[in-house]
């Protein structure tokens, strides 16, 4: 419990009353009176300096105080002319707007004269993807999930990871910056179309075939003598499949292929 003002020691910075000035200014002026001429004119003159000191040094430190505490220097020290505008927004007015988003929508949803056959956010995914992405989604909806391999050197229950997710997937979709795929595959999980599993593919063959990859042998040399690798795969989601099948031209030849391509 703070101490009370009637026992706290030194000064307050509450306690600035007329008769405290008054007080101070009997006390130095008693103080200087036996003083010579230039003695007193200079003893007064330090007085008055450190009064101004002290003065500054408790204004700054009651507008710190003040900020510290969410108030403004003005406020501390008098009233403002004019109360200034609230600008934090009504949280309510917010849940009414939200509340009758989702009460539109469900009457919608039991509407059976509506057909929506296409998913909202599907015209808003189409601007988030770069054209080397669209050529990756091509390539999971038309070949399927695609093998990836972690590797690591270690022990397998103490193990330090060296190369994650490598993959043939920029080669094998035709991307024009191959070197672009690992944010290209981060952009295209953070919009729900793909996801990381830690399932291996049946087929080993696509394992071996990636593990022969000059990265892949290259980051085995690095791991040294126990290095290993751990089989992954990647996979569309549900809601990606559907939006290849809706958005994409599947069925339409590479263009990279293509004379001119």
């Amino acid at each position: 419990m703070a101490p009370s003002s009637d026992s706290a020691p030194g000064w307050s910075t509450s306690r600035s009353s007329g008769s405290e000035v008054a007080s101070g200014e009997h006390e130095r002026g008693g103080s200087l009176a036996g003083l010579p001429g230039l003695a007193r004119i200079a003893a007064s003159a330090w007085w008055h300096a450190a009064e101004r000191g002290a003065g500054l040094t408790l204004g700054l430190g009651s507008r710190v105080v003040s900020r510290a505490l969410g108030s403004s220097p003005a406020s501390a020290d008098h009233e403002p002319h004019a109360a200034r505008p609230e600008r934090r927004r009504d949280p309510e007015a917010s849940r009414a707007t939200l509340r009758e988003r989702g009460e539109e929508l469900l009457t919608r949803s039991a509407d059976v004269s509506l057909d929506e056959e296409l998913h909202p956010a599907y015209a808003r995914i189409l601007d988030n993807l770069s054209p080397d992405e669209a050529r990756i989604l091509r390539l999971f909806a038309t070949k399927g999930p695609q093998p990836a391999i972690d590797v690591r050197r270690g022990l397998p229950l103490v193990s330090e990871l060296v190369a994650p997710g490598l993959n043939m997937i920029g080669a094998e979709a035709g991307c024009r910056h191959p070197d672009r795929v690992p944010p290209y595959l981060d952009n295209l999980n953070r919009l729900g179309l793909i996801w990381f599993s830690r399932e291996t593919l049946r087929d080993i063959n696509r394992y071996q075939v990636l593990e022969a990859q000059p990265e892949t042998v290259e980051a085995m040399r690095e791991a040294g003598r126990t290095a290993r690798t751990v089989r992954r795969s990647i996979h569309l989601t549900p809601f990606g499949t559907d939006f290849c099948e809706v958005s994409l031209p599947l069925d339409a030849p590479d263009a990279s292929t293509q004379p001119g391509g």
